[in-house]
């Protein structure tokens, strides 16, 4: 038989079950209306991306030609193999991963590099910092029509001028570099975006940590490798993450500049659906083409994510 004890801690036991229950129900009721009100953002958002995404997958299964009107009807695979054969679909891409690659590890490096310079205290660092910052906000078709009319231009640019004073032959850069220029472009354009954001996570940086590492003795690239590179693994993450968003995705630098050429030496996948749709009007093939463009970023995405995800974990392991 339980004596009083027992049954007074039994009571006690049920008695906190209750409460605690009580309290999860009342939290429960709390949160409901903030679900109904974040319920319209997020119906609109789920129809601002499925939809339209919905809409390029069924007509990259039609035959759907604007310049032939009269031959309708369901398509099956044939978009996506005529995708699959045509070669200046698989240059766009390589030509895409190249931006991608190229653009991260140039924006990345100089933006970590300013960030260490703006970092420290100097005569004018205000105003410099403005200068560094500036060209993240000139709009991409303005920065295409700036380094195609007053710095590329072989005639009357910049840099023509500049070879021409030092006794060179000035170089037609859109025309035998376009792929480089381009490059340069983005990397101009969207090193002042990795340079803020580290720059941030630099100025959040414990100095009692490398007070700590100095009296140890570290150098000036221990401290880098160890704290200053570890303490900003997140925010190379974040920069990364939204860099390869918008690098996937650049079209206005290639439109106003090289549209694409020569020939499709600076296309990619971006211009490539542009070109198919608005020059040869074939709805059907540009969609397959959208559909392999989604694919590609989900995939980069994906071993992006975990690539820099191992190294965050290496790094915390260490």
């Amino acid at each position: 038989m339980p004596n009083d004890r027992d049954l007074l801690l039994a009571s006690t036991i049920t008695h906190d079950t209750e409460t605690a229950r009580a309290a999860a129900r009342r939290e429960k009721a709390r949160r409901a209306p903030a679900k109904w009100l974040l319920a319209p953002a997020v119906i609109f958002l789920l129809v601002w991306m499925i939809v339209p995404l919905a809409m390029t997958g069924y007509y990259s299964f039609r035959n759907y030609n604007l310049m032939m009107p009269s031959i309708t009807g369901w398509a099956g695979w044939t978009n996506y193999k005529i995708l699959w054969g045509d070669p200046t679909f698989w240059s766009a891409l390589g030509v895409t991963l190249l931006i991608v690659v190229v653009c991260l590890a140039v924006t990345v490096g100089l933006g970590l590099a300013l960030a260490l310079l703006f970092h420290r205290n100097f005569v004018g660092r205000g105003v410099a910092r403005t200068l560094a910052v500036a060209p993240f906000f000139v709009m991409p078709v303005v920065t295409g029509l700036i380094w195609k009319n007053m710095l590329f231009h072989p005639a009357y640019g910049l840099l023509a001028w500049l070879f021409r004073t030092l006794g060179f032959e000035p170089i037609d850069w859109l025309a035998q570099f376009p792929l480089a220029s381009i490059i340069t472009m983005i990397s101009w354009e969207w090193t002042p975006f990795a340079m803020l954001v580290l720059l941030t996570g630099l100025q959040s940086l414990p100095e009692d940590q490398l007070e700590a590492v100095r009296l140890d003795g570290a150098n000036k690239w221990h401290e880098f490798r160890h704290i200053v590179i570890p303490h900003l693994g997140q925010v190379l993450y974040v920069v990364v993450m939204l860099e390869s968003i918008f690098f996937l995705t650049s079209f206005a630098e290639i439109y106003t500049t090289t549209s694409g050429g020569p020939g499709t030496a600076s296309t990619n996948l971006p211009y490539y659906i542009f070109q198919g749709t608005f020059v040869q009007y074939d709805i059907g093939v540009s969609s397959a083409a959208a559909i392999g463009a989604v694919i590609l970023a989900n995939i980069f995405a994906i071993f992006l994510i975990r690539f820099v995800a191992g190294n965050l974990n290496a790094g915390e392991a260490r």
